[in-house]
């Protein structure tokens, strides 16, 4: 069992770093561009800082900045460093995690968009208590940080920036950041494989409280996030789980909460998270009954959490190879990207850090002279350096939405990429192969809601009827799936039957009529 301890954290844990890695490069450009182009006196006028749209505003620059409860500890350091509140800092940090186009976009169609809505809301609702409360009991006594000599125009601004990407990644929000992967390594360990699938069912009155225990060390994408509570509204689990998993799963890890303990000290600390747990536990249970879905049948049990716990079992062999192909199976092409990215960082604070031994590197970026002003009719406009911040903020938010195009292709290449994945899930289902389909399953769902994100993109509106086509296969690919873990026979030839029927049904409904512009 020890060894499967051992290879279930390092899997889970490289799983971990690969699906962090985009938000935690962004988190990474977003710390610097902050300290070097837009400096401390703009960031606190960008997040309204002193007026009573601090919070408000934080909470929106949250949702429109995609990192993850991984990546904004660099961003809420640079803040801290800036001079803003407390208050408006652990807004943003905890809002940022939770939403993004392409998480906001994904819950859309995971249940009822009023439902995505009314967490959104409470979610503003929660920060903006939180940290009127908080700046209130311990208001904010640090004098304010002198601004830094402005790196002039041309190459050694950009530079400035890579720069400091490289120290920040050779500083201590690094250590944070492997300090909020411990918590996947302890549930690893108390959370045997598949122990958690029937402890949050809907009417369960200790739900949002266990979920909390468990949400606390999770690390969690928005992503994922929001993908487990569409599983916890289809499986009519608890919503008031559902929601201290987004809050807290989403937003919260041991990383920040080191942070907090050292930047705030225990007192406050402690006093924000006594906060925090009151209120979402409390919006936790007062969502209970009023988003509770009414028209799903319950199921006593879910595999939404099964990535929360022990991926292996004591009597598994071949460990290494296991995670080997795992990781291989789920790696995608722009966390792979981004992995190297972050290597190019790190090499880049090495030298930073080797070259400053000898040589100032700080004085050279700033002791350019600034150029006379361009003559008459030159093209070649000298841009401020907060024009130039703003632009590029603004730049990622402008890429997280084009990105939606992307990842939530048209109708018609998502039915193209679902009928591949069809022939490798049935022919294995029907050969008895039954680890090549369960691993395919779970990518049949993907590209299942995928194609009603795509067509929800396109058109702004899914159908009741496109939606029940869609869940009816959710439905079947859930059944195959149990009835191959159960070793049933008879059972999965049935079901591949009716998820063959179901397939065939769904291509005609997304299909675009002949006549038709080709829109659904």
């Amino acid at each position: 069992m020890f060894e499967a301890i051992i290879w279930g954290a390092i899997l889970r844990v490289a799983q971990a770093v690969s699906q962090a890695a985009p938000f935690i490069l962004t988190g990474y450009i977003v710390a610097a561009v902050f300290r070097k182009w837009i400096g401390p006196t703009n960031l606190r006028k960008l997040f309204g800082e002193g007026t009573w749209r601090a919070l408000p505003q934080a909470w929106a620059l949250g949702m429109l900045l995609p990192v993850c409860s991984l990546g904004v500890i660099p961003v809420m350091r640079e803040m801290k460093r800036a001079g803003l509140s407390s208050g408006t800092i652990l807004a943003f940090g905890l809002t940022a995690p939770l939403f993004n186009p392409l998480s906001v976009l994904y819950g859309l169609t995971l249940s009822e968009p009023f439902t995505i809505l009314s967490f959104s809301l409470c979610s503003l609702l929660v920060v903006t208590v939180i940290g009127v409360v908080f700046d209130w009991l311990f208001p904010r006594t640090a004098d304010l940080p002198s601004e830094e000599p402005p790196v002039p125009q041309g190459i050694r601004r950009i530079v400035g920036v890579f720069v400091a990407m490289g120290r920040e990644f050779w500083s201590w929000s690094t250590i944070y950041i492997l300090i909020g992967l411990t918590g996947i390594v302890l549930l690893n360990v108390i959370l045997p494989k598949g122990s958690f699938q029937s402890s949050v069912n809907g009417g369960d009155l200790w739900a949002p409280v266990l979920m909390t225990g468990v949400a606390i060390p999770v690390y969690a994408t928005p992503m994922l996030a929001m993908s487990q509570l569409g599983t916890m509204f289809q499986h009519g689990n608890s919503v008031g789980a559902a929601f201290v998993l987004l809050i807290l799963g989403a937003g919260l890890n041991f990383g920040i909460m080191a942070w907090m303990l050292c930047a705030y000290g225990w007192k406050r600390s402690a006093g924000w998270m006594v906060l925090l747990l009151s209120v979402v536990i409390g919006l936790g249970y007062a969502l209970e009954k009023p988003l509770y879905p009414t028209d799903i049948e319950a199921a006593d049990h879910s595999h939404a959490f099964d990535v929360y716990c022990c991926p292996f079992t004591a009597d598994e062999t071949a460990y290494a190879s296991q995670v080997v192909q795992k990781l291989n199976d789920d790696l995608r092409a722009e966390e792979l990207f981004s992995l190297y990215v972050l290597l190019a960082i790190a090499v880049i604070g090495l030298a930073v850090r080797l070259i400053g031994r000898s040589f100032d590197l700080d004085r050279w970026l700033t002791s350019a002279e600034t150029p006379n002003d361009p003559p008459a009719g030159n093209w070649d406009l000298v841009l401020p350096n907060w024009i130039l911040g703003g632009v590029s903020i603004m730049g990622l938010v402008v890429a997280s939405v084009a990105m939606c195009y992307a990842y939530y292709p048209s109708p018609e290449e998502c039915l193209d990429e679902i009928f591949i994945v069809k022939g490798e899930v049935l022919s294995a289902a029907m050969s008895g192969n039954a680890p090549h389909a369960l691993y395919w399953i779970p990518v049949w769902e993907d590209w299942n809601r995928r194609l009603q994100v795509g067509v929800y993109l396109r058109g702004m509106a899914l159908s009741d009827y496109h939606r029940m086509k869609a869940r009816i296969v959710r439905d079947q690919l859930e059944m195959l799936e149990h009835a191959l873990e159960d070793d049933e026979h008879e059972e999965v030839a049935h079901y591949t039957r009716q998820l063959a029927r179901a397939h065939g049904r769904l291509t005609r409904a997304y299909q675009p009529a002949p006549s038709s512009t080709g829109k659904l």
